[in-house]
């Protein structure tokens, strides 16, 4: 597994088969491949999907465990309206939102940018909402050892937009809850930091 790497570090040869599977779906679709437009266009969409679907090339606890430093604090602590952009592994099309995070620390607290790293790596992965809200709260869980850790995501989907229902104002919202956080009054407090009446 690899380190977090930033849009702008991540660079990975584009493998011929992958070009050459886009060329195969735009004749498929009727394009012309000689059109000026189209030309690049299985480079650059084999790039494009390369780039989203980094996370699975990338180890999210290394992120953590690069930057927890011992604290005694053992209040909550919260990383809220983290954008994110994933591919719903259905249909292949966007789904984005945004993610609110927290954690009660004990004894060890992590770099605050180190939680956005981690819901982008699970996000550049094929996904489903509901899993998505799940790996990002036991990867938090299981490598920092909180007291408690809470993860909800709000987020809208192409494929429900764009085809099918085509339902263009839905939001769904997911969320987890572990240790302290499965106690109302922890939760409460956690939803009303975030402006959000889930609890």
């Amino acid at each position: 597994m690899g380190s977090y790497k930033s849009y702008e570090e991540y660079d990975q040869p584009i493998t011929d088969e992958l070009k050459q599977n886009y060329t195969k779906i735009l004749e498929g679709i009727g394009e012309d491949m000689e059109r000026d437009g189209i030309v690049k266009t299985p480079e650059r969409a084999a790039k494009a999907i390369q780039f989203l679907t980094s996370g699975h090339c990338m180890d999210p606890a290394e992120i953590l465990q690069e930057a927890m430093f011992e604290e005694e604090y053992h209040d909550m602590i919260v990383v809220k309206n983290i954008e994110l952009y994933s591919l719903c592994e259905h249909h292949i099309l966007p789904f984005f939102g945004k993610a609110h995070v927290a954690y009660i620390p004990d004894g060890r607290i992590v770099g605050l940018s180190k939680i956005p790293r981690v819901v982008d790596v699970f996000a550049r992965r094929l996904q489903v909402q509901e899993r998505l809200t799940h790996n990002i709260l036991e990867c938090i869980n299981e490598t920092l050892r909180p007291k408690g850790v809470a993860v909800v995501i709000e987020a809208a989907h192409m494929c429900m937009m764009m085809r099918g229902v085509q339902k263009q104002n839905s939001v769904t919202t997911t969320s987890g809850f572990r240790g302290q956080f499965e106690k109302i009054e922890t939760r409460t407090e956690f939803m009303r930091l975030i402006g959000t009446d889930l609890a």
